[in-house]
């Protein structure tokens, strides 16, 4: 479902951004923050967010940087988006709209974002929804080969570590971002107008190398931000996730091919997994009410 009016898209400065973002609900509702991942953008809870605000919570969802109208402050800084990033933002975000602490929820860059916050302050997560499980990585050691499907299914990280890659992701940018949506979700029928709502997101100017920065510097590839190395070290210790979380896994999620049990020891003793069928990557567009039972569940 589709709403027929788009919410009006707000912003708010942090130290490094001017962060637009969207917000449904009234004003003094529990705060619950939801986050979208690559490619993609807040479109992706337009059938979330309804719901969590008519149960009365204050839904807010922010465009990632690189993303739609955000904009860096500072022509200079670098267009980073490593993962120690990602997360900051989403803290910055919080101090910036005088938010203690909100529920959050996302996927990909989004459940990373997510999880991280839910590590560097625990004390501000009410409670965490991340789709795919832990997603923090450890940038500080080379990771090991993955079994082969999971390599092949990485393709398009291989493509961004070459300049090809980054030359193909400026003049291609559309074209390839439909063709993950198709392959990461291959049980999804969405239509054009669907895509086309999000793709202009994708004409951030910052969009080209902000992404090819995430992808290249997971693998070593890119220089890392100094100011962000003491985080980068603290997540590569792997601390685990203590607040109170649901996991969930796309049931055809054909980019993370691992389902239940990923990293499953990294969460409290007794937080639920589950594994949605007849989605794929792209969960919270594809099955909105999963996403909405399990927040309602962990933020009781």
């Amino acid at each position: 479902m589709i709403p027929s009016a788009m919410p009006n898209t707000l912003s708010v400065r942090t130290p490094t951004l001017e962060i637009a973002y969207e917000a449904h609900g009234r004003e003094g509702g529990v705060p619950v923050v939801l986050l979208h991942g690559f490619p993609d953008d807040p479109r992706a809870f337009d059938a979330v967010a309804p719901p969590l605000a008519s149960a009365g919570y204050r839904v807010l969802v922010p465009y990632l940087r690189g993303y739609g109208p955000t904009r860096f402050l500072d022509a200079a800084e670098p267009r980073m988006a490593q993962q120690a990033a990602i997360g900051q933002d989403l803290l910055d975000f919080m101090d910036a709209l005088g938010i203690p602490g909100a529920g959050l929820a996302g996927y990909d860059w989004g459940g990373r974002a997510a999880c991280i916050a839910a590590i560097l302050a625990p004390e501000r997560v009410r409670a965490l929804v991340t789709i795919g499980g832990y997603n923090v990585q450890n940038t500080l050691a080379p990771s090991p080969p993955a079994p082969v499907a999971q390599e092949r299914a990485y393709w398009y990280q291989w493509y961004f570590n070459t300049e090809r890659g980054r030359a193909g992701l400026e003049k291609n940018r559309r074209e390839l971002c439909k063709l993950l949506w198709r392959e990461w979700s291959p049980t999804w029928k969405f239509d054009d107008a669907e895509f086309e709502r999000t793709a202009p997101s994708f004409d951030n100017p910052d969009f080209v190398p902000v992404v090819i920065h995430s992808y290249r510097h997971r693998h070593g590839n890119a220089a890392g931000d100094p100011r962000l190395d003491a985080i980068e070290r603290r997540l590569a210790a792997r601390a685990p996730i203590t607040v109170p979380a649901l996991i969930l896994h796309g049931g055809d999620d054909a980019v993370s091919l691992l389902r239940a049990g990923k990293e499953r020891a990294l969460f409290s003793a007794g937080t639920e997994e589950r594994v949605v069928p007849g989605c794929g990557h792209f969960l919270p567009r594809e099955k909105p009410q999963a996403v909405v039972d399990a927040l309602l569940k962990v933020l009781r």
